[in-house]
């Protein structure tokens, strides 16, 4: 079992550390074969590219040897070497444009003591121009930036100097088309993919990968691939588990796979939770340990973003795949930061439209815990212990304990935050109910509208409906008046009816109705099972 490559950064340090490398350089052979060629991909953070970049540097080094036993090795390529310009934004902080200026020149000139030429231009852009036309003496010219649009997202919130820094990248990158006749390949990758008219706009001839088909395996790992290249890790972790290969590669894949990049069915997992959990052979939320950005939260929070829809609507792929610093939406960013993926595509009266969703347990129950902390006054980790809670009184079938707990959720919320919104207590109910669907091995399925929950559960059907400014007598009618139980008549369990009222005066839940419906016995314990059912 080679040793996994946590913590390695570098190609050559992967081979030279015989760390263990998943081979994607057939990929990077179709990137390298034309003659020239300029791209741009976007992936979500800790996806891999990184050491993509590292790879195709070292591929146009003409490291040949570095790659014995690699797809690529075999290849009809000429290993010719380029001069390499390789630029990393993510290591180079700047909060305003002046700052930004000063790194790239920083980063142009540490690229031109490496060659030894000297520059002799003044500006951060020409000089970039002056280091590409100087270093074609010898041979074309090979660009690779790594994390473009770093010092974009650092300002995020920050519009008036981040619209600056746009404008300081915009004139940098713009050099790329003005040197074309020096340039053999270029590169440009980062998390966000902002629109044409925005950073890119000086740079029409860029190859977007981001969405391409053919390159949608590029980064992360194919189902295939950690078959192939695990598999002593997941005999390690079957063992470890007490269960089946077959079980075990099935939870792997319901916590880390499902990442989804263009309308073919192709999925990959993240490569560094993967790792993580072949190190540790323990399931836990690894891509998350990073945080979740502030500003995304704080942005779902103040447009009142609608969560119920977000798993179920199409959109067109110019909804989701660019975005603008002066108009940041919702569902953009949590596509291009990997909290959303593909999960459908259909073509109708021929537009491409795709539905989103998480990609997996690991990414939808963290980021659902995150959204809920940042609702509530509750310190972190308590948040867990409570929804723990939830579920346990659900077992003991104690409606009473189980909403005490739920009211200390509400307890915790910030006064100053939309009181009056009905929208903003919604998506609190939501958001609970999709965590205690997660944490009890069900899907929870949310469609527009007030949040209305069925739980399955220890031989039990529970029916929740919930009552905004209203009282919870009136929410267990509507629960008999609409029937709701009837489709669940047949399934010999007991059906409880629940209804909840949600009170302006204490903005808390203010009273609750139990009623059981049936008094069939209770069965064994099932499988327990959570959807919804919508008023």
């Amino acid at each position: 079992m080679k040793t996994l490559p946590l913590g390695i950064a570098t190609f050559e340090d992967y081979i030279d550390g015989d760390f263990l490398y998943v081979d994607k350089t057939d990929y990077l052979y179709q990137l390298v074969k034309p003659a020239k060629a300029v791209y741009f991909l976007s992936r979500p953070r800790r996806f891999g590219k990184s050491l993509t970049l590292s790879t195709l540097k070292a591929i146009f080094q003409g490291k040949k040897e570095l790659f014995k036993g690699l797809a690529i090795y075999e290849k009809e390529y000429e290993w010719d070497e380029y001069p390499v310009i390789h630029i990393d934004l993510g290591d180079k902080q700047a909060t305003s444009a002046e700052e930004l200026k000063k790194a790239l020149d920083y980063a142009v000139t540490d690229v031109a003591d490496d060659y030894q030429i000297e520059l002799k231009s003044d500006l951060y852009y020409t000089r970039f121009h002056e280091l590409i036309k100087k270093l074609s003496a010898t041979n074309k010219v090979v660009v690779l930036i790594d994390e473009y649009d770093k010092p974009i997202l650092g300002n995020v919130t920050n519009v008036e100097e981040c619209e600056k820094i746009r404008d300081v990248l915009k004139a940098f990158y713009s050099v790329i088309k003005s040197s074309d006749p020096y340039l053999r390949f270029v590169l440009l990758t980062g998390v966000s993919k902002f629109s044409k008219v925005s950073v890119f706009s000086d740079l029409n001839n860029l190859r977007d990968l981001t969405m391409d088909a053919e390159y949608a395996a590029l980064c992360g790992y194919t189902q295939e691939e950690l078959e192939y290249y695990f598999s002593e890790s997941i005999q390690a972790l079957a063992e470890k588990e007490e269960a089946s290969i077959e079980e075990t590669l099935e939870k792997i894949k319901r916590w880390y796979n499902g990442y989804r990049f263009s309308h073919k069915e192709i999925t990959v997992y993240n490569p560094v939770s993967t790792m993580n959990l072949f190190q540790t052979l323990e399931f836990q939320n690894y891509w998350f340990e990073t945080g979740t950005p502030t500003f995304l939260i704080d942005l779902i929070k103040e447009s009142q973003f609608d969560l119920e829809t977000m798993e179920f609507e199409y959109e067109d792929e110019q909804a989701f795949s660019t975005y603008e610093i002066n108009n940041l939406q919702v569902l953009p960013l949590m596509f291009q930061t990997g909290y959303l993926t593909i999960q459908d595509f259909r073509i109708d009266n021929e537009f491409r439209e795709f539905k989103l969703g998480f990609p997996n347990f690991e990414v939808k129950e963290a980021f659902n815990k995150r959204l809920l902390e940042s609702y509530t006054t509750i310190e972190t980790g308590r948040v867990s212990w409570r929804l723990n809670k939830l579920i346990k009184a659900l077992q003991k079938n104690d409606l009473d304990e189980f909403f005490q707990t739920l009211k200390v959720f509400f307890a915790g919320i910030d006064y100053d935050l939309h009181l009056k919104n009905e929208k903003y207590y919604q998506t609190i109910f939501y958001v609970i109910f999709k965590v205690l669907g997660l944490r009890i091995d069900a899907e929870v399925k949310t469609n527009a509208g007030r949040i209305d929950t069925v739980i399955q559960l220890n031989g039990r059907i529970f029916i929740f409906e919930f009552k905004l400014f209203d009282t919870a007598e009136s929410a267990l009618e509507q629960i008999k008046e609409k029937n709701y139980a009837e489709k669940y008549r047949d399934s010999g369990q007991e059906i409880v009816l629940v209804g909840a009222a949600f009170s302006p005066e204490t903005k808390n839940v203010d009273d609750w109705v139990v009623m059981n419906e049936s008094s069939l016995p209770v069965e064994e314990p099932v499988s327990p099972e959570v959807s919804p059912m919508i008023a």
